[in-house]
């Protein structure tokens, strides 16, 4: 019982420390603006990499038909509304709505 409370124990301090260290130590410095800039991009990268595998192979290999990836044809209308609005309710809502149309008709 003690090997595991302490397995919990370093597994949270691995998962912690990396997200709390930047804060640490970068919170009352400013950063270079190009650096800045950078990390400016790294949510969109990273949104960008989790739903490419959902969109493009839903089950694993390319699907382009509507019937067999209805996602892929929902996301474009939605990534459109998403680069003019710019708001995360409207991209959400347009993306659920736009989801359960396609459903209800096919």
């Amino acid at each position: 019982m003690p090997e595991l409370a302490l397995l919990i124990f370093l597994m949270s301090a691995v998962t912690y420390l990396p997200r709390l260290l930047p804060v640490l130590l970068l919170s009352r410095r400013s950063l270079p603006e190009a650096i800045e800039r950078w990390l400016s991009y790294v949510p969109v990268a990273v949104l960008a990499a989790l739903l490419a595998p959902t969109i493009f192979a839903p089950s694993g290999m390319l699907k382009f038909s509507l019937s067999e990836n209805p996602a892929l044809w929902v996301s474009i209308p939605v990534f459109a509304i998403a680069f003019l609005t710019r708001n995360l309710m409207i991209t959400v809502l347009s993306g659920v709505i736009l989801s359960a149309l396609l459903n209800y008709f096919l």
